[in-house]
């Protein structure tokens, strides 16, 4: 099978275009709203430049999740509230009654397709298509199951039962190849893409402090303690933290502590990131091997320039002096230095220069057309074998 196309390129004549776009059935198990939850939303909600008709098969116990999909107006067949600790996961995995749900699912949307996106899906979405002779289309978003031992059970089995895997970053799909070289020809990077409507270019704070923001999951492995230990020694500088996680308490303890707390604004989870950027000058993300980063492609859309780690895929879009300063090593003390050279640069030369980075590679049309590529290209390799 050949490999994904990793830029966008028109539909090729005898593709999708010419037929009726392939019903393509998403399966998500989730509880968080991530990246891998919002590419679902902006994949789905663009029909046209996807190339397919979209339904969701959506099992997650987090009910503004439930509500976000729902809004979208995309077609969602709903398991109901779910539990996702282990014991869940392997039964739903393995079991006999989830799997016939979404058999059922896939027989009654007339699905072409399954695409799925999270680790939870894996086997379950290969398992239910299997039944019914179905290509399967997985985006990886990360690659934090590939080390985890607990996710060793079937990953092997799931990935060499996966018709073609859309990888969010050369660096997630050159992981990928190492753990599984068989896998090669089946590996194609599409970068998630940004609405450049939504997030347009802002105007900087006027008569303001030099303000950054952090939007993140506040979970360990983004490190959100790191930027507040920094505030505390740029005492010019705001803050604004702008998600919610299992960190928070601990993050609102340590600002009190470090007597920052009077520089850091908390919002929570909040559905429209853009106003976190549009308060700040620059925007951070301190993750540990960040896939890629949504968040950052976001920032940048609108104009700012980022501050990032140069690990995972982030170095692929944030160029160190032009759109951005990447942070060589994930240490505390680089990481201020960084913040303190970000107060006296020209931010505004350099957060057009990230702006015009996502309208050229990363919009959010580029995107669905790679997908509208990928999703024809699987199905004519299906039929060329079947004939």
């Amino acid at each position: 099978m050949n490999s994904m196309p990793r830029t966008c390129s028109p539909i090729p004549s005898g593709h999708v275009a010419q037929h009726r776009p392939p019903n393509v059935v998403h399966v998500v198990v989730a509880g968080d709203i991530g990246g891998a939850e919002r590419l679902l939303l902006d994949i789905t909600t663009r029909p046209t430049a996807s190339g397919a008709r979209h339904s969701i098969a959506l099992m997650t116990p987090n009910p503004r999740l439930r509500a976000l999909v729902v809004a979208a107006g995309v077609r969602v067949v709903d398991r109901g509230p779910v539990h996702l600790h282990p014991p869940a996961y392997l039964w739903r995995a393995f079991g006999p009654q989830d799997v016939r749900w979404l058999e059922n699912v896939l027989r009654a949307e007339q699905a072409d397709l399954v695409h799925v996106h999270t680790y939870a899906t894996h086997i379950l979405g290969v398992r239910a298509a299997r039944r019914l002779s179905l290509p399967v289309l997985r985006t990886e978003h990360g690659v934090h199951h590939y080390t985890d031992p607990s996710c060793a059970l079937f990953r092997r089995w799931a990935l060499r039962r996966t018709d073609s895997v859309v990888c969010v970053s050369d660096y997630v799909r050159r992981f990928v190849e190492g753990r599984a070289p068989a896998m090669a020809t089946r590996l194609g990077v599409i970068r998630n893409g940004v609405d450049e409507s939504r997030f347009s270019p802002q105007p900087f704070p006027p008569n303001a402090p030099f303000t950054f923001s952090l939007v993140c999951r506040l979970e360990p492995w983004k490190q959100p303690d790191l930027v507040v230990r920094a505030l505390a020694q740029l005492p010019d500088c705001r803050l604004i933290i702008a998600g919610d996680g299992s960190m928070r308490k601990k993050l609102e303890t340590m600002a009190v502590q470090l007597g920052v707390s009077h520089r850091i604004r908390f919002t929570g989870y909040t559905p429209n990131p853009a106003d976190a950027y549009a308060a700040s000058h620059v925007s951070l993300n301190t993750s540990r091997d960040e896939p890629l980063g949504l968040s950052v492609l976001e920032a940048m859309a609108t104009a700012r320039p980022v501050i990032a780690f140069s690990g995972g895929g982030i170095p692929e879009i944030v160029h160190d002096g032009q759109t951005g300063w990447l942070v060589p090593e994930q240490r505390l003390d680089l990481l201020v230095a960084t913040m303190r050279h970000a107060t006296t640069a020209d931010v505004r030369t350099l957060g057009l220069k990230a702006r015009a980075f996502v309208e050229q590679d990363c919009s959010i049309d580029t995107m669905c057309r790679a997908y509208a590529t990928a999703y024809a290209d699987l199905l004519d390799t299906r039929a060329a074998g079947r004939g």
